[in-house]
């Protein structure tokens, strides 16, 4: 992480900060007086493009950002994707190892950040992980617990691809479709693009489920990747702006 130089912008102190559930103790909320910015959506919705394009702009407006997302923790990142390799992980492991992953990344690099003054920038966020382990069956009530320790965002924005541009984007930039984001472990299909596009429906159903609790912003990700970015910094702004 950075620190930030004296001729950057410091975003506006927030005092209404709160964590979803029981949070993480000893967390002064009112020292909080950075920004966290989700951008969520399935792999191909455009996610990384759009963080880049933000940081791009951010930064060029005297913002200091920091970006966190999944599998970036330096506590269980590198076991995460060698386990998840061998397809072998049964679904209650790999919430928790997700979960674990989210924790320490919200500890040492998005909470310091925030007091700092940073604008955290997120590619997903508990909603990625909380739908898909829905999808496979978990109770919501118990996910939710689980991520209580989450601290509320500024704003989310989910960006909604159907799963048939979906599957021709994973195609283009790939060549191939992932086990995991095809949903292969749940036997919904023994066809890979079969069960993707089932997989992602689903996802899709489960999100806006999801949506009517959690209250983020559904963006149209179909769309070319600079409009979708001007509506996004038009929101942020306000965000920004206190409004």
């Amino acid at each position: 992480m950075r620190r930030v130089p004296a001729n950057q912008i410091v975003v506006p102190h927030r005092s209404n900060r709160r964590f979803y559930g029981h949070g993480i103790p000893k967390v002064d909320l009112e020292r909080l007086a950075g920004k966290l910015i989700v951008v969520e959506g399935a792999d191909g919705s455009g996610r990384s493009t759009q963080i880049a394009m933000l940081v791009e702009w951010l930064e060029g407006t005297g913002h200091a950002t920091v970006q966190v997302g999944l599998k970036r923790s330096t506590l269980v990142s590198e076991e995460l994707e060698k386990a998840q390799q061998g397809n072998i992980l049964s679904r209650s492991t790999l919430s928790l190892f997700y979960a674990t992953d989210f924790a320490d990344q919200l500890e040492n690099i998005i909470l310091p950040a925030l007091k700092s003054g940073f604008i955290v920038l997120a590619d997903r966020y508990i909603y990625t992980l909380m739908a898909r382990d829905m999808v496979r069956g978990m109770d919501e009530a118990w996910l939710k617990n689980l991520y209580g320790i989450a601290l509320e965002p500024d704003a989310v924005f989910y960006l909604n691809v159907p799963p048939e541009e979906l599957v021709q984007r994973s195609f283009a930039k790939n060549t191939a479709l992932d086990y995991w984001e095809s949903g292969m472990d749940l036997g919904m299909s023994r066809d890979m693009f079969d069960s993707f596009m089932k997989y992602q429906k689903t996802m899709q159903k489960t999100f806006r489920h999801l949506q009517a609790s959690y209250a983020f912003t559904i963006v149209d990700g179909t769309r070319q990747a600079e409009i979708i970015n001007a509506e996004l910094r038009k929101k942020i702004s306000a965000v920004l702006a206190g409004r």
